[in-house]
């Protein structure tokens, strides 16, 4: 999932290395900002979708491989479809949202995940669910702050290390090799120039008090709270959402009725965990968060 810095250089040496199919989901565009790091792609390509692009150079590497792209995002309507057709599953997101939507798919059909991030001068890669717990033993909980490699930066050569990372670890799991990749975690810190890692076969899965739903999922009997200011989203997720920051939330303190789902949206993901995370403090019941994106698509 992903066709973006990460997905490059794990889709031409799972290419190469000749696997039978291969199966891109990305919705963005290619955007001249991320070819320092976005090898697939030429300044030729810019505005053209990122997974129809990225056909062209696989199939000449490797005519052999099978390749299929869903030119859209994964989001949780479209996850289990794709995921349950899936041998195995590479999260090459700039996204926290998609890895959680990811990991809490993966685990409930005991599909394996590969799932990788970057950021600034470094990342991590590891092997999540089936026989291991899945990303929530391990990152509990959504970072203090949205980043990503469009608004923090990144080192285009740590992405194709952690990419190559990454595809090493899916060739593993291919080819049976032991110790599994799976229950594996390998940081790389560039900023001091080191790596580490530790296995966390044993680490307990917590259960996911916050899942991911999608816009499309919401109902008439949800409470919906819409955490995007106008100048984000004019329109909000549904026409009849609270629109609200996360301190007039704090502040204000509305409730659910009794049986109904809360359900928060905003651009990440960030925003809507944090005012659950207010909501659960004084509230039991179902709780759901939604990671809109960002509208027009704008690469990865």
């Amino acid at each position: 999932m992903g066709v973006g810095g990460l997905g490059a250089p794990v889709l031409q040496y799972l290419a190469g290395a000749g696997v039978g199919r291969l199966t891109l989901v990305d919705g963005d565009l290619v955007s001249l900002s991320n070819l320092h790091r976005q090898t697939l792609f030429r300044e030729a390509d810019v505005g053209r979708a990122k997974a129809s692009v990225a056909v062209s150079t696989l199939r000449a590497l490797n005519g052999a491989c099978a390749i299929d792209t869903v030119v859209a995002p994964l989001d949780p309507a479209n996850a289990a479809s794709l995921v349950s057709r899936a041998t195995l599953v590479l999260d090459c997101a700039d996204s926290f949202a998609t890895s959680y939507i990811l990991s809490d798919t993966c685990k409930a059909l005991g599909v394996p995940l590969i799932s990788a991030s970057v950021l600034r001068l470094g990342g991590y890669v590891g092997g999540f669910c089936q026989t291991a717990p899945s990303l929530r033993a391990v990152f509990p909980d959504l970072p203090d702050r949205a980043e990503s490699c469009a608004t923090a930066g990144v080192m285009g050569p740590i992405v194709g290390m952690i990419g190559a990372a990454q595809a090493q670890m899916a060739l593993a799991y291919l080819i049976g090799q032991k110790p599994s990749p799976l229950g594996q975690l390998i940081r790389f810190d560039m900023q001091n120039f080191r790596s580490s890692g530790f296995r966390f076969d044993t680490a307990p899965d917590p259960v996911a008090d916050f899942t991911f739903v999608a816009a499309c999922e919401v109902t008439g009997g949800d409470f919906v709270v819409e955490l995007r200011g106008k100048d984000e989203a004019v329109i909000p997720v549904t026409t009849d959402a609270r629109r609200l920051t996360v301190a007039q939330f704090a502040d204000q303190r509305p409730t659910p009725t009794a049986g109904q789902r809360a359900v928060f949206a905003c651009r990440t993901g960030l925003r809507a965990w944090q005012a659950a995370r207010l909501l659960r403090s004084y509230w039991g019941g179902d709780i759901t968060l939604i990671a809109m994106g960002d509208s027009p698509p704008t690469g990865r």
